[in-house]
């Protein structure tokens, strides 16, 4: 069983989550990573197999890459290494990028340790940011570096093998080309915005409860 940790005099105290609920929600974060790594492998072994066989449909959206159609021309499949964050960025410091990524993990995993029952949002929140950001450090510390990399990134400069993106969002309407990504991200970006909802309406409600 969960003990409540003592707070100040007049506020509710905290009580930790039980054992079992916290092995819940890893147990969901690990998931999560299973499901980003093994779309990885899995798109990228189908795209390189119909590039081989001659299968694969080109467009012209402006991307220099190779796309496939997934739904229409705007959800296509595009093999992408990045050895950046989101959006290419901080590639260039890539010890920054990893360790930073390595210590947000730890955090996240000590923010659901600690996280009472009775905030599913903030809960679910932490565990999607979590599963993402496990998923992407699995490619930058696990994977070896790709060789392709070496034009254009040299190997003193970033040690850790990038991060493999494959969806690819295009509308030729507003010619706009959002750049590829993969399901960590995707996890990520949900998390981060349950995690400003959460806060929100978190907020109002316990200024609805005080003022009662």
């Amino acid at each position: 069983m969960s003990e409540p940790a003592v707070g100040a005099q007049g506020a509710e105290p905290h009580v930790f989550p039980g054992s079992r609920a916290v092995l819940v929600r890893l147990g969901v974060a690990a998931l999560l990573v299973v499901l980003d790594l093994w779309s990885k492998a899995a798109a990228f072994a189908w795209i390189e197999r119909l590039d081989r066989g001659g299968q694969l449909v080109v467009d012209a959206c402006g991307s220099a890459h190779r796309r496939h159609p997934i739904v229409g021309e705007w959800f296509t499949f595009m093999l992408t290494l990045n050895p950046g964050a989101a959006f290419g960025q901080l590639h260039s410091i890539p010890y920054v990028l990893v360790g930073g990524r390595a210590v947000a993990v730890v955090f996240l995993v000590w923010l659901i340790v600690r996280t009472p029952r009775g905030r599913p949002w903030f809960t679910s929140a932490l565990v999607l940011v979590l599963g993402g950001a496990l998923g992407n450090l699995y490619d930058n510390l696990l994977r070896a570096r790709d060789l392709e990399l070496d034009r254009f990134y040299p190997l003193e400069r970033y040690p850790f093998g990038p991060v493999r993106d494959f969806i690819d969002v295009y509308f030729d309407v507003w010619k706009w080309h959002f750049p590829t990504f993969n399901v960590a991200d995707s996890c990520i970006t949900v998390g981060a915005v349950l995690l400003l909802a959460s806060g929100f309406f978190g907020s109002r409600g316990k200024s609805t409860t005080a003022a009662a």
